[in-house]
């Protein structure tokens, strides 16, 4: 796929200026939600980390419905707990977790996304437990209007994602 760069008047690659986070779902709830996040991973060219249990038998005929054929371009990884994610993922690859969460400290609109960044979201029930949220680097949170708790997980993980690869 191609984009026209209207400064420099000539073609190049979208994957030239997408940053290429990664989305990670800590245990998810709603097989519905994973596969709607399947969908725009798919879309931003970005890999999806799975750590189980899901509140959900994790097989794709239960995802599929949302994800729809966007699950046959998918790059989804599965990992057993989180202990074994973030020492694989995070500590081996010296990446930044990022957390998405309502008790964030920084707005996403003004944290300075890397292109290495491992963006995470909680349970849709619970969110991550603490000793989660303390591994994280950084907290970061969707501002809501009216005294509102929270997005749909799908939703909050596009915005945040768009955001993240397109800055």
């Amino acid at each position: 796929m191609l984009f026209k760069n209207a400064r420099f008047k000539r073609k190049v690659s979208l994957r030239i200026l997408f940053k290429m986070s990664k989305i990670v779902l800590y245990q998810p709830d709603i097989a519905g939600n994973v596969g709607a996040i399947i969908r725009t991973c798919v879309c931003f060219d970005v890999e999806l980390h799975i750590i189980e249990p899901c509140g959900f038998p994790l097989d794709m005929s239960r995802v599929k419905r949302a994800a729809m054929d966007y699950i046959n371009h998918a790059k989804i990884f599965r990992h057993a707990s989180f202990e074994d994610f973030f020492r694989s993922e995070i500590l081996e690859k010296n990446q930044r977790l990022i957390l998405a969460t309502t008790k964030g400290n920084k707005s996403y609109s003004e944290f300075k996304f890397r292109e290495s960044d491992v963006i995470m979201f909680g349970k849709e029930s619970s969110g991550v437990p603490e000793n989660v949220a303390a591994s994280a680097h950084h907290k970061i949170f969707i501002p809501m209007k009216n005294q509102m708790r929270s997005l749909n997980i799908a939703i909050s993980c596009g915005i945040i994602l768009a955001h993240s690869v397109l800055i």
